[in-house]
């Protein structure tokens, strides 16, 4: 690295993030502001029923205004234990639990300014039962989707959220693989 941390602090709490403005300098003696959304991080789970299809739910995004299609998610709770946080966040959403459960891997979903890291399983040998929702995600619909009907919607931009796309291309390299 080139430069040095002269200053750093947290300027707001809030429940999603907290937000750290860090003061550097650089070796050449220029100095610049980092800006860095501090995040828990989250887990995504992509559930495969027994013939295939994958689940997926349609939830209202604030930031967008709009509804979008995505794999179900969820933010870990500090030191929360991502494979916990991805059960959970299974139920919560969709009711559904799984009987096995494995991690594909991990993104950085915006490391230019921001520290959270979502961690994607593969659930399956799913079981039905009663979604437990949140407040803001009472109007959540679930789904159920082959592959191809899913790359229908990547294609024509019904589905653009960037953990659901990263957490379906893992889960085609894990097709590819086993």
């Amino acid at each position: 690295m080139n430069f040095k941390v002269k200053k750093s602090e947290i300027i707001f709490r809030g429940h999603v993030f907290d937000l750290q403005v860090d003061e550097i300098e650089y070796d050449s003696g220029n100095k610049g502001i980092r800006e860095v959304a501090v995040h828990n991080g989250g887990a995504v789970v992509v559930a495969v029923k027994n013939d295939g299809k994958i689940i997926l739910v349609k939830q209202f995004r604030y930031p967008f205004q709009n509804f979008l299609i995505e794999l179900p998610a969820g933010k870990l709770e500090k030191d929360e234990d991502p494979k916990v946080c991805a059960e959970r966040e299974l139920t919560e959403e969709t009711g559904y639990t799984a009987g096995n459960i494995v991690k594909l891997g991990k993104i950085y979903t915006t490391p230019g300014f921001c520290t959270e890291v979502l961690h994607i399983y593969l659930a399956g040998n799913l079981k039905p039962g009663n979604h437990n929702r949140e407040e803001g995600e009472y109007g959540m619909e679930v789904f159920e989707f082959t592959l191809d009907e899913i790359n229908d919607k990547i294609r024509n931009g019904e589905i653009v959220d960037a953990k659901t796309l990263s957490g379906l291309h893992f889960y085609k390299l894990y097709l590819e693989n086993n």
